[in-house]
């Protein structure tokens, strides 16, 4: 199995950066904010990477506007001003936003479209939390 690469200020894949926000493609195993583990964060990683980059002393803000769980991968949106993450936490709240979540599957389904209801299990020992209802709108 190959070894998990970690984003670190130096590999962190950045799609998208501006005055406003920076868009991160988080690797699997990346953790977005801190948690009980204590490994090293996205956002600190983030942080680190814009302090480097544009020589800012002290503290860098970086607000976490959503989060991907763990062993996922996918489009991490941070904002770099306060400003920038007031308006960006009204557009998820009032669902402004626009998600869409894709899966590698074994077999080809049988319809190209659906609609799926279901709830994810968490692992308890790591994340013990209730169950949370998922809503998968499309398949390809």
């Amino acid at each position: 199995m190959p070894e998990k690469i970690f984003s670190t200020k130096n590999n962190l894949q950045i799609l998208h950066e501006d005055n406003h926000i920076i868009v991160i493609n988080k690797r699997v195993g990346d953790i977005v904010q801190g948690d009980k583990t204590g490994d090293k964060p996205l956002s600190e990683v983030v942080k680190e990477y814009i302090k480097d980059k544009y020589n800012k002393p002290g503290e860098v803000f970086l607000g976490v506007v959503h989060r991907l769980d763990r062993p996922t991968t996918g489009i991490v949106l941070f904002a770099r001003t306060s400003k920038a993450l007031v308006r960006l936490n009204e557009l998820f709240k009032n669902r402004e936003t626009q998600k869409t979540y894709w899966a590698i599957v074994k077999n080809k389904p049988q319809k190209t479209e659906d609609k799926l209801v279901h709830f994810l299990k968490r692992n308890e020992k790591t994340t013990p939390q209730k169950h949370i209802p998922v809503k998968f709108l499309k398949a390809k």
